[in-house]
């Protein structure tokens, strides 16, 4: 939402705050969603711990806590399989290929072991020019898939340990090729899937390099594992902010028709991995949306999300919404936030689509939630509300008012529930709430919405903001206050 008020001239009025920056709240949301599902299967970034050949590292995996001597003796156990390592692919003698991948075995396994793998030492110890010259082309599959698991676990940790695998980028996304196996190039695409996950710098990298073409390429084929790793690795490298990655990936041949055979047959887990897709796609990238629109795209989501356990197949889409709708109403009755999110971005839309949920059951549900629901879910409802009562921003960049809606939501109760955000300490849920009051005192009819406002207590929320530490909730509640409720309220009567 934007950080601007409401109740000075110079500044806009909530069809700015809400509508006018639904494509920005998309586009960031496609940005941060990584983070929420760091818990789940699909995360920004993922420890290999079982290889694409289905190898695993028959190691115990430390989830807890790792004591000090733990922790130094996988450091040194570490700091030797590097050294280890390079005298490995130093040695030219008999045995030298099975010498060389039993060591890098080693030391992925050691990067593989605990919850805290231990990335740093395998830095300091110089592991990264050795697996850049162990994936050299010609190399056998076995010593390019174990090198590439190195660097994919490396690739997981922190930023700095991150930023190390740059050297090896190049021909990472060289083993993407057709020429190479199926699992190195699946293992190469996680690794790279990995840094994408890092942030918009390496992703930008790598888009200069080339990633996404040979990336769009492995979801062509209906391979299952590698086309879900593949998937998952685009979401994480055109999620933006930039929209270029996400219009190139949508104009690639046969993107479009292989992620609508996905939809269709895939099973859940590589499903959702595509719809991940589709969801960045069409958060940002114009040209992404109209093709998809155009596409049957839709409508395997729909069924998709009808029968689906979670919402994560959801994606704000601009067509056949009264299906959408319906769904999304049903998972409302569930308190889904994510359903509520997806609202607010179509009711930031057109006045077509503003109607379609005004008219819809959704609105009832939306106030009932807006006073019952967890805080998180409150906001979103508010969202979705406040972009009701706001028509698109006209030719002379002046928003206007849809009174009908703004009415109809006072008249059925929505006003406390907006002032009960007021009160939060959540300075997000505060702002909704003085944003919907504004528009209350301002375009109720009959000039009634400062006594409706008075009768809620509205006046006792905004006064709790006079001297508060939050310049921008300050600013607007007193000057709120002193425009609506100054010395001359209630002398007209």
């Amino acid at each position: 939402m934007s950080e601007d008020a409401l109740f000075i001239p110079k500044r806009e009025s909530i069809k700015s705050s809400v509508g006018n920056v639904a494509a920005n709240r998309r586009r960031q949301h496609a940005v941060t969603v990584g983070k929420e599902r760091r818990e789940s299967l699909v995360r920004a970034k993922r420890l290999c711990r079982v290889g694409t050949s289905g190898e695993d590292d028959n190691l115990p995996h430390d989830e807890g806590m790792v004591v000090d001597e733990e922790l130094s003796n996988l450091e040194t156990q570490t700091f030797s399989a590097v050294e280890e390592l390079l005298s490995a692919v130093s040695y030219q003698g008999k045995g030298a290929l099975q010498k060389r991948v039993t060591a890098l075995r080693e030391l992925r396994r050691l990067l593989s072991k605990s919850v805290f793998p231990p990335i740093e030492t395998a830095l300091g110890a110089g592991a990264i020019p050795i697996l850049v010259q162990c994936l050299s082309f010609g190399s056998p599959d076995e010593q390019l898939h174990e090198a590439a698991w190195c660097l994919t676990n490396i690739a997981a940790g922190k930023p700095e340990e991150t930023k190390a695998l740059l050297p090896a980028l190049p021909l990472l996304i060289a083993h993407l090729g057709e020429k190479s196996s199926l699992p190195v190039a699946e293992q190469c695409a996680w690794a790279l899937g990995n840094v994408a996950g890092e942030g918009e710098e390496l992703r930008k990298v790598l888009l200069s390099q080339g990633a996404l073409q040979p990336l769009a390429r492995m979801m062509l084929p209906n391979k299952g594992s590698t086309v879900r790793t593949a998937a998952w690795a685009l979401s994480n490298l055109i999620k933006g902010p930039d929209p270029r990655a996400a219009t190139d990936l949508i104009r690639v041949e046969g993107v479009l028709d292989a992620i609508i055979r996905h939809l269709k047959k895939a099973d859940d887990e590589l499903a959702t991995e595509v719809a991940w897709v589709v969801v960045y796609l069409s958060a940002l990238s114009n040209v992404a949306t109209g093709m998809l629109v155009r596409s049957d795209v839709l409508q395997l989501l729909v069924e998709r999300l009808a029968t689906a356990s979670s919402l994560q197949l959801l994606i704000p889409v601009l067509r056949g919404l009264d299906k959408v709708v319906e769904v999304l109403v049903k998972c409302l009755k569930s308190e889904h936030r994510e359903a509520a999110w997806v609202l607010s971005n179509i009711a930031a839309g057109s006045i077509e689509h503003k109607q379609l949920i005004y008219s819809s059951e959704a609105v009832p549900l939306l106030a009932r939630l807006l006073t019952t629901a967890p805080l998180d879910i409150r906001k979103e409802v508010a969202y979705v509300l406040g972009n009701l009562c706001v028509a698109p921003t006209g030719d002379d960049g002046k928003p206007t008012l849809i009174v009908e809606h703004l009415v109809s939501l006072v008249g059925g109760g929505s006003l406390s529930g907006f002032i009960e955000l007021v009160r939060s300490a959540d300075t997000e849920a505060a702002k909704l709430g003085l944003q919907f009051m504004e528009l209350v005192l301002r375009g109720m009819p009959n000039r009634e919405g400062p006594k409706l406002v008075e009768q809620e207590d509205g006046i006792e929320a905004m006064e709790r903001f006079q001297f508060h530490e939050n310049e921008d909730l300050r600013n607007m509640a007193n000057g709120l206050v002193d425009q609506y409720f100054g010395e001359d309220y209630g002398l007209d009567e």
